[in-house]
């Protein structure tokens, strides 16, 4: 298995010099199993880069939503594998409040974009799951879903291929004000054992009590679940748009404090653009 970040930011794109190293695209993850199947975690801007990639193969595309917010779905409509002829391209939307499962494309209607739907010439198939089916395969891969703390819902997922899992929890608000759709303890059984971990860190302790509510977790929060779990290591995830390179090292260093004080073999690290772990 091969997993790239291909769009780390949350909210907004962050163009501009002070956000180079870690990147300025949004939400989208690429994993790519041994078997050579393409499974993608949201769609936002950095998945443009991605497609470039993929348009050279014709093997089917699976992407897997988090939930509708405009930074997971906004990169959709530049990528390129979507306007390839008889592409096969598999989208399992997340477990949001209302039913609108062909929201993504909904982007590309009306007055919203240039292109309609109606013109993609690939095979575009919405696979609706119940809130039952929270166990599916894809390739030789094992998916798990459970619901995450957002405004709106949402899905965070667990891959399991290769003897490797990977845990993809974003836009989560392990501690939220309104009412939890899944516990802390529920996140770590579903986490447990992950050989990484990737989750929402867009804000801080001091961000606190102002953004309480939002729909995310302070990284401080983040690091104790992948204690708590015991997971290899733990890719910070959704980060802030007014984080700067600089902002995002210092809060990597600060999280770290935390490892050190438990004495724990965790790994912490930012998630970055481009970065690939690869764990054949």
């Amino acid at each position: 298995m091969r997993l790239t970040f291909y769009g780390v930011r949350g909210s907004i794109p962050t163009p501009g010099e002070d956000f180079i190293r870690y990147g300025g695209n949004t939400a989208c993850v690429h994993i790519e199993l041994e078997d050579g199947t393409d499974i993608i975690l949201d769609s936002g801007t950095g998945i443009r880069k991605l497609g470039e990639q993929l348009a050279r193969k014709q093997t089917p595309i699976y992407l897997l939503l988090s939930h509708n917010h405009w930074d997971h779905i906004q990169g959709f409509p530049f990528f390129l594998p979507i306007y390839q002829e008889g592409r096969d391209i598999n989208i399992y939307p997340g477990l949001t409040t209302l039913n609108e499962p062909d929201q993504i494309l909904k982007q590309m209607e009306g007055s919203l974009f240039p292109v309609p739907r109606e013109a993609l010439k690939a095979n575009i198939q919405i696979i609706e799951l119940n809130d039952e089916q929270n166990r599916f395969e894809i390739g030789s891969a094992i998916i798990h879903r459970l619901p995450m703390n957002h405004p709106g819902k949402g899905s965070a997922y667990c891959i399991e291929a290769d003897g490797v899992k990977v845990a993809y929890i974003t836009d989560n608000e392990l501690y939220p004000p309104y009412k939890k759709e899944t516990d802390f303890l529920d996140f770590v059984k579903f986490a447990s054992d992950a050989d990484v971990l990737i989750h929402d860190a867009q804000y801080m302790l001091s961000d606190m009590p102002a953004k309480t509510g939002w729909g995310h977790s302070v990284a401080e929060e983040a690091v104790k679940l992948a204690m708590a779990c015991n997971a290899k290591q733990l890719a910070l995830y959704s980060h802030d748009p007014e984080r700067t390179d600089d902002d995002i090292d210092d809060v990597v260093t600060h999280c770290n404090s935390y490892v050190t004080i438990a004495e724990s073999t965790l790994q912490v690290f930012a998630s970055r653009e481009g970065q690939t772990l690869d764990f054949s």
